[in-house]
């Protein structure tokens, strides 16, 4: 089981909105040395949604690449198509991804028994570890406690990203599933509460601009020390907020690039950070320490 703080990594732009290879390659070794614990690639702050199926399996085949196998890659695969998130996932496995993570299908709506049916067809495809993603405030749909428990018993379905930001959903997901099925947090301000109370790490946007903090928060917070969790927590609490204050990944692209890490390209309907946000978010990573 992974454990600790995922990067939900951005995908690096050039201004013409064509990926920047060499900028991604970057930004992965420098996790590796900021100690993150996994990248997860091409998910919501990558920008799935922007990419064509073509791109998306080659960013995912970079990740890996980049990678090379110092550190876990999660390729996100989710799809509101099932025959597309198989595709997908196919293609993630086949680039030698460590699992994937797939997010409820997104704008149709399905019912609880279409969330069930949906991922256990893609898991019955697909022979690669998966983890389910539920986010009811991208995708228009709630994937309850008791689904996760039904989808927890498909051997290849290996964990949950609980991106609801309701830290009570946490034991009662642990409650329903086994000690070795994994508990993610999808929500960077709850995060530390979470793990607190039995999730396995964060899958964060934080992370993207503050892995070493995001790492050390994670691993306070596994190892049951609430008090140094809280401490360091305190220091990225601005970060939590402010990278939400346009829809993610706008914000932490323009942080990323701030920081001379990433170009400022973005990909539309996306569009650059306005700049009445500017000056709260450079002032927020002044505090943090990362500018």
């Amino acid at each position: 089981m992974i454990q600790g703080s995922l990067v939900a990594i951005v995908t690096p732009m050039h201004a013409d909105g064509s990926v920047d290879d060499a900028a991604f390659r970057r930004l992965i070794d420098w996790h590796v040395e900021q100690g993150s614990d996994a990248i997860v690639a091409v998910g919501t702050t990558g920008e799935s949604a922007t990419l064509d199926e073509a791109e998306h399996c080659r960013v995912i085949g970079l990740a890996v690449e980049f990678a090379a196998g110092r550190i876990p890659v999660i390729a996100g695969t989710g799809a509101n198509s099932t025959s597309e998130a198989i595709a997908l996932t196919s293609c993630a496995k086949s680039a030698g991804a460590d699992a994937c993570l797939l997010v409820t299908p997104y704008y149709n709506k399905p019912t609880q028994e279409g969330l069930y049916r949906h991922h256990v067809a893609v898991a019955e495809a697909v022979d690669i570890e998966q983890i389910l993603y539920n986010v009811p405030g991208r995708t228009a749909v709630d994937m309850l406690p008791e689904t996760v428990g039904r989808l927890a018993a498909v051997a290849n379905i290996v964990g949950v990203k609980e991106a609801t930001g309701d830290v009570e959903r946490i034991p009662r997901l642990r409650e329903l599933t086994t000690p070795g099925f994994a508990i993610y947090s999808g929500d960077d301000a709850t995060a530390r509460e979470a793990i607190l109370r039995g999730a396995n790490g964060d899958i964060s946007v934080t992370a993207n601009v503050a892995p070493a903090a995001m790492h050390a928060m994670c691993a306070a917070a596994l190892a049951g020390d609430a008090a140094k969790a809280a401490e360091i927590d305190a220091t990225l609490a601005g970060l939590h907020r402010d990278l939400f204050v346009e829809s993610n990944p706008i914000p932490v692209k323009w942080a990323l690039a701030e920081m001379g890490r990433i170009g400022s390209g973005i990909r539309l309907p996306l569009t650059a950070l306005s700049p009445e946000h500017h000056e709260r978010l450079r002032t927020t990573m002044q505090q943090a320490g990362i500018l």
